[in-house]
């Protein structure tokens, strides 16, 4: 990369880390600017996928005032986050992309309708105590194939675990934000560990210049993403979330 290739770079890691901290989707930014710039798909996916793991726990961090009190929920769903990370991560290394082109719109459609009619869901089964503290099995299963999807491709996951998380747990979408920024840094975390495992055996081309320029834009976007998101009232964010994930379909379909 010459310097203004790099820059490029650098700066969708701020974008990238700032997204994915209030809505997430942020892969749809740096992703296609790697590859715009010449690399090879699966090497900008890699690459793309441990750069913004600094950039995930810097938007968790950021959170963390409205991850009181939820612990062992995120210790429960965690699990099924990394075991989902690591089977999505060896995929990616094992099968052709063709079956996920067909199933990431799907994911974000349902994931969409599950963010707009959130309230009316959460009122339901709030009324028939079908909420849990942790969101019971069936959350657990969702949110392993969402860590499954995130460890394959990762664009979107955020809108995925946001549908899941506010259908199935009474709480504000902040505090499912704060949640979903955990559980999507321990996706892309996971993940990174499987690549650079690969990587190290000779089996994944790695650039690990555009690995530091995303990571440095992405802990700067992820710091500035969280302190905005959180001033932005329910209504708007579940709007920004809409729009973020229409653009995603738009991107995948196009």
């Amino acid at each position: 990369m010459d310097l203004l290739d790099a820059g490029a770079v650098f700066a969708a890691g701020i974008a990238a880390g700032g997204i994915n901290a209030v809505v997430g989707s942020g892969s749809l930014i740096t992703f296609p600017t790697m590859v715009a710039l010449g690399f090879p798909p699966v090497t900008a996916n890699v690459s793309n996928n441990i750069g913004l793991v600094p950039g995930s726990v810097t938007g968790a961090y950021g959170y963390r005032d409205k991850l009181k009190g939820q612990r062992g929920r995120l210790l429960r769903l965690g699990s099924a986050s990394v075991l989902g990370a690591a089977v999505g991560a060896l995929l990616l290394l094992a099968l052709p992309a063709t079956a996920f082109k067909v199933i990431v719109p799907i994911l974000i459609v349902i994931a969409l309708v599950l963010v707009v009619f959130q309230p009316r869901l959460q009122r339901y089964l709030r009324g028939r105590e079908m909420q849990r503290e942790h969101g019971g099995p069936a959350l657990w299963s969702g949110v392993f194939g969402a860590g499954m999807y995130g460890g394959y491709f990762g664009a979107a996951q955020g809108i995925v675990l946001i549908g899941l998380l506010g259908t199935a747990l009474n709480e504000d979408l902040q505090r499912v934000n704060a949640a979903k920024n955990v559980l999507s840094a321990l996706v892309n975390g996971t993940a990174a560990v499987v690549f650079i495992g690969s990587w190290a055996l000779g089996r994944t081309d790695i650039s690990w210049l555009a690995v530091l320029l995303v990571a440095a834009g992405s802990t700067l976007g992820g710091l500035l993403g969280a302190k905005v998101g959180q001033r932005i009232p329910a209504p708007v964010l579940r709007g920004v979330i809409v729009l973020v994930g229409l653009a995603a379909l738009y991107k995948f379909l196009a």
